[in-house]
């Protein structure tokens, strides 16, 4: 059975054309047309009015991409430099020599799919390239993109776990070397414990003893006392 589903003219931000859950790429000079994908079974098929476009083997795995490699290197090569934006052209000048243009460009393109704004997260990486420098982006991108976690966020995040190790405590040096070389035994805070409160019950235990009275007992009354 062939199912054909007439689409709505695409943007011209992307060759990608989203059906049954998955990303089918055309030639970019069939983005902004209005196109027409018929699948059955076994393909999926992208036309143009009467002209097929371009066809693909039917996939049920969802959240694939099909064609990209193909068609948006072609789109890169022929796209000028001057068309893309200063900050993105930028951005791929600091990392040329780093790392491959091509990863850099698939990386932003594949950025431009997430939900934050592709130019905000440029300007972040930017930011990232002058505080860490731009061999240590260049590995970051690298990294993110072969776990396919796009967005400039991924990428700082993964210069503050490489970049800022947590550095231990050096032990404290004294004078006296002698001193440095003492091995004291470990506090046991338990036996201190038992220490306290076994001696706050030898205390409680202790029999009291009264305070002898300052009044004289037995003593006889002086002379006069009794005279009227």
């Amino acid at each position: 059975m062939t199912i054909a589903t007439r689409l709505k003219r695409w943007s011209t931000k992307d060759l990608r054309l989203q059906f049954d859950a998955n990303r089918y790429c055309v030639p970019h000079r069939y983005v902004g047309r209005r196109l027409t994908v018929k699948a059955d079974s076994g393909a999926v098929a992208i036309y143009h009015r009467v002209e097929e476009v371009v066809s693909y083997a039917r996939s049920y795995r969802r959240g694939q991409t099909f064609g990209a490699e193909r068609f948006e290197r072609v789109l890169a090569e022929q796209r000028p430099a001057a068309r893309r934006s200063q900050a993105q052209q930028r951005l791929l000048d600091s990392l040329e020599s780093l790392c491959s243009r091509a990863l850099v460009e698939a990386y932003l393109r594949d950025m431009a799919d997430t939900d934050r704004s592709l130019g905000r997260q440029i300007s972040e990486l930017l930011e990232l390239i002058r505080q860490y420098g731009p061999e240590p982006v260049a590995a970051a991108i690298e990294k993110a993109a072969e776990a396919r976690a796009f967005g400039a966020d991924y990428i700082a995040n993964i210069l503050r776990q490489q970049q800022s190790p947590r550095r231990p405590q050096p032990p404290l040096q004294l004078r006296d070397p002698r001193l440095n070389a003492l091995v004291t035994e470990p506090i046991s805070l338990l036996e201190y414990d038992a220490f306290i409160l076994e001696a706050g019950k030898d205390s409680d235990d202790s029999p009291r003893t009264e305070t002898p009275t300052t009044e004289s007992i037995g003593d006889d009354p002086k002379p006069g006392d009794d005279d009227c």
